[in-house]
């Protein structure tokens, strides 16, 4: 083989290894699945107006939030704000535990720095 063919062959080598490495960090950034990111959207578009310049904020919102905060996080936060909505003694440990005030607070911030960057 000749000294060019080597180098060709390490170059693709490495662009192959480079392009596995990209993958594999925009998967662990987008480890939301679709259906979430497209029931953010839609309460958002609710409380923002069906617009064209909703749909674009409310995409990036959603993005952001996503960077900020694991979907496991997410989940917990979303399920603590949905229990908390619930009257009496069952929505209760979902309005008082410090728990579940850490995960509303965790996703509340993620969602004031995807107001300030994309509103």
């Amino acid at each position: 083989m000749t000294p060019v063919g080597s180098i060709r062959r390490i170059v693709a080598a490495l662009l192959a290894l480079m392009t596995m490495a990209v993958i594999a960090r925009a998967q662990d950034f987008n480890d939301y699945p679709t259906s979430a990111r497209v029931e953010y959207v839609f309460g958002c578009l609710k409380a923002n107006g069906e617009t064209r310049q909703a749909i674009e904020q409310c995409s990036c919102s959603i993005d952001v939030v996503a960077s900020l905060l694991p979907y496991e996080r997410y989940i917990t936060a979303e399920t603590v704000l949905s229990m908390s909505q619930v009257r009496g003694d069952m929505g209760s440990p979902f309005r008082t535990s410090e728990q579940a005030a850490g995960a509303l607070n965790e996703l509340r911030r993620a969602q004031a720095e995807a107001e300030v960057r994309c509103f």
